[in-house]
């Protein structure tokens, strides 16, 4: 008795148990949707899932076209509407079938068991089978058919890696269900009866679905769903069914494909795709393939000068779309670390982010276009400029556009290395995990490194009239307001500076890859030891940024910006502007509102005279236009037979006006290094102030200031060099200038220099102090201590 009793409550509660299981098993349950990625013509682009195992689909089906009901009834389960999961009819026919043959050929499965059979796949037993029914019953009571019917549509297989008719429509007929012909309805509900062989992209797979197609809509015909005429048509129609190709991942657009994907795995980009999951993206993949084949083609010429690798981003100007990105010359080249993404690769990003200092020294007032900026020697820190050469006295426009090092070095020191670190910070370009002394003034030339991600993102603040915004990948992007990082009026400035084809002489010559047939902001940059090449170009439409470099930092062979990075930006902005070739109109950058133009003289920021012989337009706030015209280059009538200035007695035929140079006297070893023209007698000394000795003004006395060395400046000897060549360079500035200049090294004199006054020093080890003196007078120079090694 008492064993039947435990029998018993084993059955009950084995009973039970299996009821809790089936009802579990009848919720249901499915992928996230997968996103289908086009471009923004519409072409194919890829698919992002939320699986693991690589499969594709899980559209849900917000509405149950008619046709797709009736079809997918017809095929799978003409009984939907008169069971509750389970068909008892069915059963009993396949019963029946199967004993006949003594083997399975019938199957009685319904769209619940069905579904319950994909949500839990498994093996055919038995027991499964009374599982997966009694999971039906659960199923259809707890949802209802529709339901049920609709999770089907969404879980069921159509073959390569499809899942739901939704996603199959949009995949094997690039449309929506909707809209869903009958003969592509029933095309489509037939291949999850073997996907596998009936593979939509196969001719003999497309053959047998339409085969099975037309039985569908036989049976259609006749349970009185379609009428003659429709029948008719849907016949017709199926037996010419196009299926568009199936559609790759571009491999050109692997990196772009793979940032994406990451955008689009965020919690926001996921449900705001959740009802419509296509997500139309802002690349171009005509765009993208020519920048790829530029890219390459780019790498291959300059692989012998070690340029392994590039990448390139083109942005829509207006709106920071993104229209192309190649991260590497070739995703699957493994020889040259392809699969790395070098837009995300912190590199030295050399002279591009000299805009930026003078940006900044624009908005905080510590200089105006007119502003004379001096490359005369190494600056602050000892930088030197790319070129070993010094340009003398530059207007910032001109100081910018040549790429100076010494000028921006000497601008961060006088804005501040903290300021500026700080305001490089909020363009985006650094996240301050490093404190500013990390870098020091090496920030102005590309001693803290940035992505190219980053780069071109921060130049968009140039050409979007100061405002900066986030780059933008797909159409219904969740982005932040743009923030307000400069003025307009400086960034209209600092674009004017940058698109200016004659500010950028002598550095950069004319009709090379810098200079275009429209107006171009562009800049370029090259680090230490021609690591990494980098352009920036921004055109009236896009901005278009490259990297050029080696992926293990190994120096390239004298590869610059301007010859590599420069180039390849150059070859995409004239695809972009094939319009533009001629040069017939007027895209110009506009100039600063409320600025007034005003010609200068480029060595001294004067407003020109006709004596001046290099003159740049430039556009100035009246507040900022200098009263007193150029004074320093004069014209004087000049007796040919002396090269002095002419007298009332000097033959008219020897009499030659000619111009001459008078800067300040912190100039004059520049002036005359450079050749300069001085002016005879007195003048030619270089000091305006003297045209007022010699009409008879009281002279003043003299002051001397050393501008090389550094004071406390700490030098090392090279061993290796002969000792006649270890010399440093004293130079000192006289106002008003001298006929000459005692230089004395440890309180004895080293030598007596005429004008320029510039001699050297052979390196001795110790501390050494420096002192420039007039000779035969007590007036001195401060003296400067150096130390040597």
């Amino acid at each position: 008795m008492r064993v039947g009793r435990v029998a018993v409550c084993a059955a009950a509660g084995t009973t039970v148990l299996v009821v809790a299981m089936a009802a579990w098993r009848a919720r249901f349950t499915a992928q996230q949707p997968t996103l289908l990625l086009r471009d923004r013509q519409g072409r194919f682009l890829g698919e992002v899932g939320a699986t693991t195992d690589g499969e594709y689909g899980y559209w849900p089906v917000a509405e149950l076209p008619g046709r797709v009901v009736a079809a997918t009834m017809a095929i799978e389960d003409r009984r939907l509407r008169s069971h509750l999961g389970v068909d008892p009819l069915a059963i009993a026919r396949a019963v029946r079938d199967n004993l006949r043959s003594g083997r399975r050929v019938s199957g009685a499965s319904t769209l619940a068991m069905q579904v319950a059979r994909m949500q839990h796949p498994g093996g055919r037993s038995y027991g499964r089978k009374a599982m997966e029914a009694l999971s039906a019953v659960f199923m259809t009571l707890f949802h209802g058919r529709d339901a049920v019917l609709a999770q089907y549509l969404r879980i069921v297989p159509y073959g390569n890696r499809i899942h739901g008719i939704a996603y199959a429509a949009r995949r094997y007929l690039d449309k929506p269900v909707e809209d869903l012909s009958w003969a592509e309805t029933a095309f489509l509900a037939a291949i999850p009866q073997s996907p596998a062989r009936m593979n939509p992209f196969l001719p003999l797979g497309r053959a047998r679905a339409v085969r099975r197609g037309r039985q569908i809509l036989d049976r259609l015909r006749d349970q009185g769903c379609l009428t003659a005429a429709e029948y008719a048509l849907a016949s017709a129609q199926i037996e010419s069914l196009a299926v568009p190709p199936a559609g790759e991942r571009p491999r050109d657009a692997m990196h772009a494909f793979l940032r994406l994907e990451r955008h689009l795995a965020e919690p926001d980009a996921r449900k705001a795709f959740a009802r419509r999951p296509i997500v139309t993206t802002t690349l171009d993949l005509d765009l993208q393939q020519e920048a790829a084949w530029q890219v390459r083609k780019a790498v291959e010429s300059w692989e012998s000068q070690g340029a392994r690798n590039a990448a390139l981003v083109v942005l829509d100007r207006a709106s920071n779309e993104v229209r192309a990105w190649v991260g590497s010359a070739d995703y699957f080249d493994a020889a040259h670390a392809g699969a790395i993404d070098y837009t995300a690769v912190p590199r030295s990003p050399g002279s591009t982010l000299k805009p930026f200092v003078y940006a900044l020294a624009l908005e905080r007032g510590a200089i105006n276009p007119a502003t004379i900026l001096d490359d005369l020697d190494r600056g602050a820190g000892g930088i030197a400029n790319a070129d070993g050469l010094f340009l003398g006295p530059l207007l910032p426009r001109v100081a910018l556009a040549n790429s100076r090092n010494v000028p921006a070095v000497d601008l961060l020191a006088r804005i501040g290395v903290d300021e500026a670190y700080a305001y490089l910070r909020d363009l985006g370009l650094h996240d301050g995990a490093e404190p500013a002394r990390t870098f020091g003034l090496g920030l102005a030339i590309g001693g803290m490194p940035v992505t190219l991600e980053r780069l071109v993102r921060a130049y968009t603040a140039l050409t979007r009239e100061g405002q900066l915004g986030e780059l933008t990948w797909f159409q219904g992007q969740s982005t932040h307001p743009p923030r307000r990082v400069l003025s307009e009026n400086t960034a209209r400035q600092v674009a004017l500076f940058l698109s200016d084809p004659m500010a950028r002489l002598p550095s950069f010559a004319r009709m090379g890859a810098v200079e275009y047939p429209f107006p171009v902001a562009v800049k370029t940059g090259t680090s230490s030891r021609f690591r990494d090449a980098w352009a920036v170009a921004c055109t009236s439409r896009y901005v278009v940024s490259a990297w050029v470099g080696d992926p293990d930092y190994r120096p390239m062979h004298r590869l610059t910006g301007f010859s590599s990075a420069a180039e390849l930006v150059k070859g995409i902005a004239l695809v972009l502007h094939r319009d533009q070739w001629q040069g017939l109109s007027d895209f110009a950058f506009p100039s600063p509102r409320g600025f007034v133009p005003v010609r200068l003289c480029a060595l001294t920021g004067a407003p020109a005279t006709d004596a001046c012989e290099r003159v740049l337009l430039e556009w100035l706030s009246p507040s900022d236009v200098p009263h007193e015209a150029c004074r320093a280059h004069v014209r004087l009538a000049i007796d040919t037979r002396t090269g002095r200035a002419a007298t009332r007695h000097t033959p008219r035929p020897s009499v030659e006006l000619r111009t001459f140079v008078n800067l300040p006297p912190r100039y004059a070893a520049w002036a005359a290094a450079a050749g300069l023209p001085a002016p005879p007698g007195p003048l030619s000394l270089g000091a305006p102030a003297l045209q007022g000795i010699a009409a008879g003004a009281a002279p003043r006395a003299a002051r001397l200031s050393i501008t090389s060395p550094e004071n406390g400046m700490r030098l090392l000897r090279d061993p290796e060099t002969p000792p006649e060549t270890c010399t440093l360079a004293l130079k000192v500035a006289i106002d008003p200038p001298a006929p000459q200049v005692l230089w004395v090294v440890d309180g004895r004199p080293y030598a007596v220099v005429a004008h320029p006054y510039v001699t050297r020093w052979r390196l001795r080890p110790g501390e050494h102090v420096i002192q420039a003196r007039l000779p035969n007078t007590p007036t001195a120079s401060s003296p400067v201590r150096v130390f040597v090694d």
